[in-house]
C-alpha cells in the first residue's frame, strides 16, 4: 500500500520533509489523527518553512475538536508564510484561521 511504500522511502532518506508530510497525510486519511499529528510535527521540526504542514496540522487539530491548538498551528504557519513572503500560503492559512475564529 501507499503508506508502506512511503515508509520504505523514508527509511532510505529519513531527512526528507516531503516524505514525512506525505506519511502524515496517509495517516490522516486512515483516521489515525495522533499519528498524523506526530508526522506533521516531525515535518515542521525538519523544515520549519514547510508551510502546508502547518495548514494540515491546523485542519487535523480542528477536526479532532482541538480548536485552540488548531488556531495556534494556523497562526504559526501564517507567521512563517508572511516572513517568507509566500502570499499564496499566507492567504490559505489566513482563510483557515478565520474559519476557526470564534
Amino acid at each position: 500500500d501507499r503508506l508502506s511504500k512511503l515508509q520504505q522511502l523514508h527509511a532510505a532518506d529519513p531527512e526528507d520533509a516531503e516524505l514525512m508530510y506525505m506519511i502524515a497525510l496517509e495517516h490522516g486519511k486512515a483516521g489515525q489523527t495522533d499519528e498524523a499529528l506526530r508526522w506533521l510535527d516531525r515535518t515542521i521540526a525538519r523544515d520549519a518553512d514547510f508551510l502546508y504542514a502547518y495548514f494540515q496540522q491546523a485542519k487535523t487539530l480542528a477536526a479532532a475538536g482541538r480548536e485552540g491548538e488548531a488556531k495556534a498551528a494556523a497562526k504559526r504557519g501564517l507567521d512563517r508564510a508572511n516572513a517568507k513572503g509566500d502570499v499564496k500560503a499566507a492567504s490559505e492559512l489566513e482563510g483557515l484561521l478565520d474559519s476557526l475564529a470564534d
